[in-house]
């Protein structure tokens, strides 16, 4: 009769880490909740002295204007969020496909260049974006704010497709040939499905990018008929400086999409892209 395996106990980590890491994220966490605790404040206690640490008598008043006023900024990020999406997939994964498998001549000078393009300023791209839309036509357009947008995230869409499509078995771009595709029908078939994590973490940079533009948004889009909400709540605080509930109540509102967002891809931007592609 043999004896029963004795059991791994768990190592347990010492009390004062977990400690340290509570602190370290309040810390972080705090600017965050004095947000959500002045977007609840009234507004004859904003000034008090000391400052309120918990809203004790709170009221909505701020997220009603919000709502009231900032709905149509709130659009607008939506439809820039998701049009600098699909331009930056549409042009950095068939980039990336081919610098990757391709073997295209002068794949490593123009990921070079690209890192270059990471590297400039967005101040001085907005000032040259704004040259060329004047000539264009293309000033406090939605259709300009996308592009402009498109130009931050695509080069580091085409620097993260490369880095994950250059990992994928060759095995499945031999099979696909054997059976008679072309580059694209590999592309769109092979590639691109088993590429759908890098897909994901490059929608996820360019609708937060796109999200939180400020920069772009005052210069290319300052006279617009649809602004987005990075400019609305630059707007609203000058136009209403004693409403603080209602700016950070417009700032929490405005967060709740990007927290939504990294939430939910987190998983699939962790996740291996090619786990279980090939079978032995």
């Amino acid at each position: 009769m043999t004896s029963p395996r004795p059991t791994r106990r768990t190592p347990q980590k010492p009390w004062w880490k977990t400690a340290l890491g509570l602190v370290l994220t309040a810390f972080m966490l705090f600017p965050v909740y004095w947000m959500v605790n002045v977007s609840l404040t009234q507004t004859s206690d904003l000034r008090s002295d000391p400052p309120r640490w918990f809203p004790w008598d709170p009221t909505f008043e701020g997220y009603t204007a919000v709502f009231q006023q900032q709905l149509p900024a709130l659009g607008t990020s939506l439809l820039v969020g998701l049009g600098c999406v699909a331009l930056t997939v549409v042009i950095a994964a068939p980039a990336g496909y081919a610098l990757a498998l391709l073997n295209l001549r002068g794949g490593r000078t123009l990921n070079f260049l690209l890192l270059v393009a990471q590297m400039i300023p967005a101040v001085v791209m907005a000032m040259g974006f704004y040259a060329v839309y004047n000539s264009l036509g293309l000033l406090n357009t939605v259709g300009g704010l996308i592009i402009a947008d498109s130009t931050v995230a695509v080069p580091f869409g085409v620097l993260l497709y490369t880095a994950f499509m250059s990992g994928i078995p060759r095995e499945l771009l031999q099979a696909a040939r054997v059976d008679g595709a072309g580059a694209w029908r590999t592309f769109r078939s092979i590639v691109l499905p088993v590429s759908r994590n890098s897909t994901l973490t490059v929608s996820l940079f360019a609708f937060l990018w796109a999200w939180s533009d400020f920069i772009f948004a005052s210069t290319l889009n300052r006279n617009g008929e649809l602004i987005p909400i990075t400019l609305g709540i630059y707007n609203y605080i000058g136009n209403n400086t004693t409403q603080w509930n209602a700016i950070m109540a417009t700032a929490v509102v405005a967060s709740v999409p990007a927290a939504i967002l990294l939430v939910v891809a987190q998983r699939y931007v962790a996740a291996g892209v090619t786990a279980g592609a090939v079978k032995d």
